[in-house]
């Protein structure tokens, strides 16, 4: 037992002592973290009932490093949003009324529709240079891919933030121009035109079509074609939610491809 509010002792495998700190507030009892000594996890403790005891609302952009040197950053967080909006959220998010900010940092912070709310409260985001993550059936899922932005996209070209800010993830903030593997969507007037290309060594012309789908399908054709000549690349399919599998293979059997890639390897 600890002589300090909100602490308590606890051991290792190895048989050392640590020491962790939680609080309790509206009847949730919070742990607040694990921390080598009693007097750490005390001013831990002093530091979360600060926020809680505040008698007044706290803008979640009013977190001050000097203020705050024991509790964690995402913790602070949390406990803002738990005394300003009464819900307690393990990650670091706060409420708002349409939509919520998801901070990795003071200052990195990403805004999400409330439909996201039950996902990201119980998946970490994690960022490593501009990819963002988190970790899902032990694998690190690039959450871009939730909002149907592919690996292969390129800003600008095959996608945009609306407002031009990419840590804005809101749906209406999210325009796909192109969900597939080498197809690029070109304007002349109102009138659009889909061109395909696969890399062999350097892009080669597929050929132009009137629909991404029709488009993303030549690419898959193309990579057959590759395939059964010997090229050793992998290709990745497309896949075309809109077609059914009589529909794809329609489309398949007619549509045209150039005929560089009918005669590889060039003689």
């Amino acid at each position: 037992m600890s002589s300090f509010a909100g602490v308590s002792t606890a051991s290792k495998k190895d048989g050392s002592i640590y020491y962790r700190s939680s609080i309790t507030f509206r009847s949730k009892h919070i742990s607040l973290g694990s921390f080598p000594t009693e007097e750490a996890a005390h001013q831990c403790y002093l530091e979360a009932k600060k926020i809680l005891d505040c008698t007044e609302e706290i803008s979640p952009d009013g977190y001050h490093k000097e203020e705050f040197q024991a509790l964690p950053f995402s913790k602070w967080i949390s406990l803002v949003n738990f005394k300003n909006n009464g819900f307690y959220i393990k990650t670091p998010i706060y409420m708002w009324s349409n939509f919520f900010t998801y901070y990795l940092s003071p200052t990195d912070i990403l805004i999400f529709d409330t439909d996201d709310l039950f996902y990201y409260s119980n998946h970490s985001i994690m960022r490593r240079g501009n990819h963002l993550f988190v970790a899902e059936y032990g694998m690190q899922t690039n959450i871009r891919s939730r909002y149907g932005i592919k690996n292969f996209a390129r800003p600008g070209i095959d996608f945009r933030f609306v407002n031009g800010d990419s840590n804005d993830f809101r749906y209406s903030n999210i325009e796909i121009f192109n969900p597939y593997h080498g197809v690029e969507c070109t304007k002349d007037g109102t009138k659009k035109t889909y061109t395909a290309k696969i890399h062999i060594r350097g892009d080669y012309l597929i050929g132009n079509y009137t629909t991404a789908e029709e488009a993303a399908v030549a690419y898959n054709k193309a990579a057959d074609i590759l395939k059964e000549r010997g090229f050793e690349k992998h290709f990745e399919k497309n896949y075309i939610e809109a077609f059914t599998s009589k529909r794809y293979l329609e489309i398949y059997e007619k549509v045209s491809i150039s005929e560089k890639i009918k005669n590889w390897p060039p003689g």
